[in-house]
């Protein structure tokens, strides 16, 4: 991911954070373990195994001692592993703040009084 691209990648994520309204980022981060135990259990229909396996992926990409640009390479080295973990941090960001609106939406539609 290019430079500009792993800016624009972060100031997206910080947006969809800050914006009025929205889940905070303590609240994404906690509902995350959730939203991963929703999916594979398939209580949570928004996201697929297919995004949770890129999601492990990552996650693995990240600790793996194998890289595609080796870090004893001084400057580049990381550069590979930093875009990778901005992509996993923007899209887990993304994907928690969706389940939080889910849980709410569905909390809301839990608790409303049946109509007389």
């Amino acid at each position: 991911m290019a430079k500009a691209g792993r800016a624009a990648a972060t100031w997206r994520a910080y947006r969809e954070v800050a914006k009025p309204g929205s889940p905070g980022l303590i609240t994404r981060l906690k509902a995350l373990p959730r939203m991963v135990r929703g999916a594979v259990k398939g209580d949570y229909p928004h996201l697929g195994k297919g995004q949770l396996a890129m999601f492990a992926a990552g996650l693995a990409y990240i600790i793996s001692p194998i890289d595609a640009i080796p870090d004893f390479l001084l400057g580049i080295g990381v550069v590979d592993d930093f875009g990778v973990f901005i992509w996993l941090m923007a899209s887990l960001l993304s994907a928690s703040g969706q389940y939080v609106e889910w849980e709410r939406e569905s909390l809301e539609f839990l608790h409303q009084k049946p109509r007389p």
